[in-house]
């Protein structure tokens, strides 16, 4: 479990943590995809389960792990509606949070032996 967390709190930490260099593309390769997200004018969603679509959104952010948490902290996320590029943003934060979590997956299955 403790690799599970280390995996998903900073992506590519539970593969470099098992061995394997592609840890290395996936610490780069997620980050820089929330990254161009947020500078694409991209929206973390808040948690909100009053509206379904809004609130799986954010469990998807969230899944980038502490990246997320930085960026919250320092004020990035909010969106700019107007922007051209609004949905683009949304959709790298989104897919970047739900590579993350399959990336904690694969680490979990290499872990046990199943790959």
């Amino acid at each position: 479990m403790l690799l599970c967390l280390a995996s998903w709190a900073i992506p590519g930490a539970g593969h470099l943590w098992l061995g394997r260099r592609k840890g290395l593309v996936f610490l780069l390769a997620l980050p820089l995809m929330f990254a161009v997200g947020l500078g694409v004018h991209g929206r973390l969603f808040p948690i909100d389960f009053s509206e379904p679509l809004v609130g799986l959104a954010a469990l998807a952010d969230l899944g980038i792990g502490l990246v997320y948490f930085l960026a919250r902290a320092f004020g990035y996320g909010a969106g700019e509606v107007l922007a051209v590029t609004y949905e683009y943003g949304n959709a790298f934060l989104i897919v970047a949070g739900l590579l993350n979590m399959l990336v904690v997956i694969d680490a979990y299955d290499v872990a046990v032996g199943r790959k």
